[in-house]
């Protein structure tokens, strides 16, 4: 069997990559070890929240799949940080994990150029150090011209919970026990990362009436910006908040040597902002309670999450956790907590395609990168399916900036910084983060999309409309003007607002903290999409602030343009530090603007660097 790319691993960076590549004509195959698990979702099955969302919103601009599959399997959507500004606004969903299976699978199924094969690949094809292909366990050869491996936490993949340690993947599912040594025998560097999930309840077990409700948004939101989705928001499936006890606290701390970590039989390390219940214990003593929101998974069964309750504690503890609960005091568990390990690469030893440093032509997305979360997943598994479809093209890859996405951020930071726990975006890790909104992402990438062929042309036309009234509806709020009449100083007054002397444009009336775009919709004969309105109201409240990222934005990528060689000699570059040399050399920086982000590159290895590159320039 010869193929033009292979997926191996059928997780949301899988799904991700296998649709790119087939949607940009290649022969495309998908490996996965159980066919009816694609794209699930073993802990929280919910899509977006802070950066994440904005990420999925990423995956959609650029014409990917995973928020209109949101979009089609969610239970409550949510948009948070509401009260506070644009640049930490997220929409998040809390999704159907059955219907989301299902649905993309259906897509999966539907695609063009892609063939799903259910099999555990355990060996690489590799000559003269580039990848031709895969073997699978039981022998079959498999070629390929790229591989992209989107293993998740199936590498030696070990269920833990107390100091029972199973050879396991999610949901009892078979590990790949080889992949890993063959990864490490071609000269990868192996680490060992934890995660872990909560246990699962019975909902009709619970007594709802001593949690605080937690409904979905009350308007309508949708992640992809294609499928305008309307529904009925008071159909929307509740959460709930509850809170930890003194006695769960105790619990935890006279069983915290039967716990797998704190009992020594976790090898690996876990997620530093998603922690366990006992390391939250163990790190925040001085906290009385810990918050804890019940989730519902599907409307296919009656399973109730516990956002923030993961746990590797023995079953019999788990019991006693849960029943000091309030509200789950004769709480069900339909399925215990579980801690899960598994092996991941040295993201360091990537290029900024998420091409590999070591193995020409092989690509990896998702944990195996040292990553969490469904939509980091996704967002690498985007970006690494176009860049083997356009290597394979002959073309330049596809790199986003960390002004332009957090996308880009992401990659950026696992390349240059590398991984020491599981990797999770937050919303501070973007210094640009007023550009990347979730309200702007198409004005961002779209763009890109388009002309990668992953949007189709009815697709761009809506957003050059989008567009066209943006700068349609800002230039009229600037030359329609209101003046200091009775009746338009009486509404004012109505809006908490200082009564008008002179006239004004309605453009700066909006600037008015307490003025909304659409209070001066009266004063105006014309009607725009919500969208269009949004848009223009950040982007007159906010201009000042907007324009000032913008220009830092700018100086940076003076230095993103300049440009490394690849086969730069850092041992002749005059003056450089001794630790500066050994971690350029070892992550090859691709611009000196990604240079200077690097842990133990300085100021003066900097200044050393360009003056070598101009007169390397001056040479030439």
């Amino acid at each position: 069997m010869k193929y033009d790319i292979v997926v191996v691993g059928g997780g949301h960076a899988g799904c991700e990559a296998s649709l790119a590549c087939a949607r940009m004509g290649k022969k495309t195959l998908l490996i996965t070890g159980n066919l009816n698990n694609v794209a699930d979702m073993p802990c929280n099955p919910s899509i977006g929240g802070p950066a994440k969302g904005i990420v999925v919103r990423e995956i959609d601009a650029l014409g990917g799949e995973m928020g209109k599959n949101a979009d089609k399997s969610f239970l409550q959507m949510k948009m948070l940080n509401t009260k506070k500004g644009p640049a930490v606004r997220a929409l998040r969903s809390q999704a159907d994990k059955i219907t989301y299976k299902q649905e993309m699978l259906k897509t999966l199924n539907n695609q063009e150029n892609l063939t799903i094969l259910e099999g555990m690949v355990e060996d690489l094809i590799v000559n003269d150090n580039m990848i031709c292909g895969i073997k699978l366990a039981e022998g079959t050869e498999i070629s390929g011209k790229c591989v992209i491996l989107t293993t998740g936490t199936y590498l030696k993949g070990a269920v833990l919970y107390g100091s029972t340690k199973i050879s396991s993947g999610p949901h009892d599912e078979k590990p790949s026990l080889h992949l890993s040594d063959k990864l490490r025998e071609l000269g990868f560097t192996i680490k060992r990362l934890k995660t872990g999930t909560p246990p699962r309840i019975e909902k009709s077990s619970i007594d709802f009436s001593k949690a605080s409700l937690e409904p979905g948004s009350e308007e309508c939101y949708n992640f992809s910006v294609s499928n305008k989705l309307v529904y009925n928001p008071e159909e929307q499936l509740p959460c709930h908040l509850i809170y930890t006890t003194p006695e769960t606290h105790e619990i935890i701390k006279a069983n915290l040597d039967k716990s797998s970590m704190y009992g020594g039989y976790v090898e690996g390390v876990g997620p530093r902002y998603c922690p366990s219940i006992e390391d939250k214990n163990v790190r925040f003593a001085d906290k009385e309670r810990h918050q804890l929101f019940l989730e519902p998974e599907s409307i296919y069964y009656d399973d109730i999450y516990i956002q923030g309750f993961s746990t590797s504690m023995p079953h019999d503890v788990q019991e006693k956790m849960v029943h000091s609960l309030p509200g789950l005091e004769n709480a069900v568990i339909n399925k215990y907590a579980y801690a899960i390990e598994y092996d991941a690469i040295d993201s360091m030893q990537l290029k900024p395609s998420l091409e590999t440093k070591v193995i020409e032509n092989l690509y990896t997305a998702g944990q195996i990168n040292g990553t969490s979360g469904y939509e980091e997943a996704a967002g690498q598994g985007l970006i690494a399916g176009i860049n083997a479809s356009r290597k394979l093209d002959g073309k330049e890859p596809l790199v986003l900036k960390r002004n332009e996405s957090y996308i880009g951020v992401l990659i950026d930071d696992l390349i240059v910084k590398g991984v020491i726990d599981p990797y999770r975006l937050l919303t501070s890790r973007a210094e640009y983060r007023l550009l990347l909104r979730h309200d702007n992402c198409d004005i961002r990438l779209r763009k890109y999309g388009y002309e990668i062929g992953l949007v189709s042309e009815e697709e761009y036309n809506m957003f050059e409309k989008k567009l066209s009234d943006i700068s349609e509806l800002e230039e009229k709020l600037k030359t329609n003007k209101v003046t200091p009449k009775k009746e338009i100083n009486d509404y004012l007054v109505t809006l908490n607002s200082t009564p008008l002397l002179d006239g004004i444009t309605l453009y700066n009336l909006i600037k008015r903290p307490e003025i909304s775009i659409k209070d001066v919709l009266r004063f105006i004969d014309f009607e725009y999409s919500d969208e269009v309105l949004e848009q223009v109201e950040i982007n007159i409240k906010y201009e000042g602030y907007i324009k000032k990222a913008v220009e830092e934005a700018e100086k940076m990528l003076e230095y993103e343009n300049i440009k490394i060689p690849e086969d730069i000699d850092y041992s002749k570059v005059i003056n450089l530090a001794s630790e500066a040399k050994q971690k350029l050399n070892e992550i090859r920086p691709i611009s000196v603007g990604q240079a200077m982000r690097i842990s133990g590159v300085n100021p003066s290895d900097i200044t050393m660097l360009l003056m070598h590159l101009k007169k390397e320039s001056k040479d030439e």
